[in-house]
């Protein structure tokens, strides 16, 4: 299979069009590439340092749906079939996989990454955690690609931090990622508090599962948290049952994040900076709190995240925005000034 991909020849540019060979061995398929969506994460690989794992050139690009057009041994029933690929694809087979801890396989695959990516008309990827759609009923494939990572990722947050109905969910960072995460929140039954200097974000999520949105520019961080501690208070919710997300990727927002950490509170990091901040760890000791990472959402619960969507629990349309892959760059650079708050899906040449 030659495929056509926009390959970053170094950290920082420039993109070129190039092509190359990729043919699936055995447990591995070709996606014909419907759409794939711009992460914070792809940025940090562009522009800020933050290191791959395969040597640059390389071409970026882990939200991925498509259509299976050729596969290796082993996996066959595969062709012809509409998938999301993973943003992170374990081994299966490893102790830590066996364990249950597929997030630290040290053999998995991040399309983007450790083998080429998305941002090209096909990616070879190995067969091993596809997750299948079922019938669309009108949602489009190319907006599916961002399950693979801006809602799964998280869902697997919220799922592990246990939320349930009646509970406090509080996400630092209205984004795609923050978005979506909202929304799975909400539809556990938490009441939502979302904290976005975006004003067009915040209306958006007002719209689609937060009760309150708190702007983090006008308010400072002790008017912030009285808020947020009023909201919980109005409803009866405890410290100890809310639940707070970092989002936002960004170093103001986690020093929010762990600064809103309470009584018996936990605290999910799920936005990247490499920013570092200085933290009084002992808060953890004293509020017998928790702080847990979380790195991308095992395959087995795609098809829970693929259900929310296609149910229209979860919705994608009003946050996501479309360029042609062609426009890969000027779209990289437009995100990075953040002059595009919705997420970016980049749909390849017909």
């Amino acid at each position: 299979m030659r495929i056509t991909g926009w390959m970053a020849e170094k950290q920082g540019g420039p993109m070129v069009l190039s092509t190359y060979e990729a043919h699936p061995a055995a447990d591995e398929v070709v996606v014909r590439v419907a759409g794939c969506g711009v992460c914070h994460t792809d940025l940090g690989f562009y522009f800020d340092g933050v290191p791959t794992r395969h040597p640059f050139p390389l071409v970026l690009g882990h939200e991925i749906a498509g259509t299976v057009v050729e596969a290796g041994e082993g996996a066959d029933a595969w062709l012809g079939r509409e998938v999301v690929v993973p943003a992170v694809i374990p081994c299966g087979t490893c102790p830590a996989c066996r364990g249950g801890r597929g997030q630290v396989c040290a053999r998995q695959i991040f399309p983007g990454n450790d083998v080429h990516g998305g941002f090209a008309s096909h990616v070879r990827v190995p067969a091993q955690g596809l997750c299948g759609v079922p019938a669309r009923n009108g949602h489009d494939l190319a907006a599916l690609s961002v399950i693979a990572d801006a809602v799964s990722t998280p869902y697997a947050a919220v799922l592990r931090s246990g939320l349930g109905k009646g509970e406090l969910a509080v996400f630092v960072g209205a984004g795609g990622v923050g978005a979506f995460g909202i929304q799975i929140a909400a539809a556990r039954g938490a009441a939502v508090i979302a904290i976005e200097p975006d004003p067009g974000r915040r209306a958006l999520v007002l719209a689609h599962g937060a009760a309150l949105a708190l702007d983090p520019v006008a308010l400072d961080f002790k008017a912030v948290k009285q808020a947020v501690a009023a909201f919980a208070r109005e409803r009866g919710i405890p410290g100890f049952r809310t639940r707070i997300f970092e989002t936002s990727g960004t170093r103001r927002g986690q020093e929010t994040a762990f600064g809103l950490l309470g009584q018996g509170g936990y605290l999910s990091v799920v936005g990247f900076t490499p920013e570092k901040l200085e933290l009084r760890l002992s808060n953890l000791m004293a509020y017998d709190a928790t702080v847990q990472g979380n790195w991308g959402c095992l395959p087995e619960h795609y098809p829970a995240v693929v259900d929310l969507v296609l149910s229209g629990k979860v919705v994608l349309e009003p946050f996501l925005e479309r360029r042609p892959l062609a426009e890969i760059e000027s779209v990289f650079h437009d995100l990075h000034a953040r002059r595009i708050s919705r997420r970016v899906v980049l749909l390849p040449e017909a």
